[in-house]
């Protein structure tokens, strides 16, 4: 397999994970999504703000990226975030619709994606000013690994509150192979 279905398939399952714990939080009172839990970003909210933060400035940044992609060009008009623990949104329903077109906007990017784009130099300045150049393949690699991490911990908080997100593994999404 080569990189690019790979990436097709984490940003499908970075969009289906992501529905499951917005849906999981849809049925909680805003005192539970708010309430300060002990996780990095505090409460749920603050740590499903933090994923949709890192994820706008990352679609940002890729979105300047020579030759510009086009699929991108949604999240450039958006507000650029300027700190990771910024509350984007003031209310669950509006995160979830920004979450969606996140998740949407990087699906439609990752199909888009060329074997040899992926092999390409990416040059950003962090959040601090700190200037880098890594491959692309890498910093996509990064966005989906960090995903991941962030929403271990929003599982975790679930099943702190006896909430059951269900099951979580990429191999669900996985075709069978004859």
């Amino acid at each position: 397999m080569s990189f690019t279905p790979a990436f097709a398939h984490l940003a499908a399952y970075n969009q289906w994970m992501n529905r499951k714990l917005y849906n999981a939080a849809a049925v909680l009172p805003d005192e539970a999504l708010m309430q300060h839990r002990g996780a990095f970003f505090g409460s749920l909210f603050g740590t499903l703000s933090h994923l949709v933060v890192a994820d706008t400035l990352w679609l940002q940044r890729l979105a300047q990226h020579p030759p510009g992609f086009a699929t991108l060009q949604v999240v450039a008009s958006l507000p650029q975030p300027t700190a990771l623990d910024q509350l984007p949104c003031t209310t669950l329903a509006e995160l979830t619709d920004l979450r969606a077109l996140l998740d949407d906007t990087l699906t439609q990017f990752c199909a888009a994606l060329q074997p040899a784009q992926l092999a390409e130099p990416f040059d950003y300045a962090s959040t601090k000013g700190v200037r880098s150049r890594k491959l692309l393949g890498e910093v996509l690699q990064h966005i989906f690994n960090h995903q991941t991490h962030h929403r271990g911990q929003a599982s975790t908080l679930f099943s702190q509150m006896g909430i059951d997100i269900g099951a979580t593994d990429l191999l669900l999404l996985l075709p069978n192979v004859a």
